[in-house]
């Protein structure tokens, strides 16, 4: 188990767009297992590599409860390839953005189709905060946060107490 640092915005790294991966390979499931790993620590629902310092097209969610048993996904080259017309609210944090919120409206259905941990083709049918949770961390993977899907006013706010914030920890740290 290692816990890997997450990228606080903002930082440039976020902005970029990751690259495919070719092959799945065992330093690439061991990246995986250590972002589960990051992600139930941090405590989140979805982690993206780039928000770990690796601008690879990986993913990994699980929106299950702590009532419930763990039900993690791991996906490599993640892709939306189909959505529902119809709109799910939702109000969203990131692991980059601590303690940060807004209401965002996504696709309520999806259905998106990537490699799993063995390199296999896989698909999953999505709804409501599974659906939204794949879709903000395939956002990271395009170098885009939640805060773009918000206006420019909440966003500039957000962006602005982010800062802040790193300001008082490097002046504490």
């Amino acid at each position: 188990m290692s816990i890997l640092p997450i990228i606080i915005a903002p930082d440039p790294r976020l902005k970029n767009k990751s690259e495919l991966v070719d092959k799945v390979t065992p330093e690439l499931v061991k990246l995986m297992d250590d972002m589960l790993d990051t992600m139930y620590d941090a405590p989140g629902i979805g982690l993206a590599a780039p928000q770990v310092g690796f601008q690879k097209r990986i993913i990994v969610a699980d929106v299950s409860t702590q009532d419930e048993k763990r039900d993690p996904y791991q996906m490599v080259n993640p892709e939306v390839i189909w959505s529902s017309t119809e709109l799910f609210d939702y109000e969203e944090g990131c692991l980059s953005l601590p303690d940060q919120y807004a209401d965002v409206s996504r696709p309520k259905r999806v259905k998106i189709k990537y490699l799993d941990r063995t390199g296999s083709s896989q698909t999953v049918d999505a709804e409501e905060l599974l659906a939204v949770c794949l879709q903000h961390e395939i956002d990271h993977l395009e170098g885009v946060l939640f805060v773009d899907h918000i206006t420019k006013l909440k966003r500039d706010l957000i962006l602005r107490k982010l800062k802040k914030m790193k300001k008082l920890d490097k002046k504490a740290g």
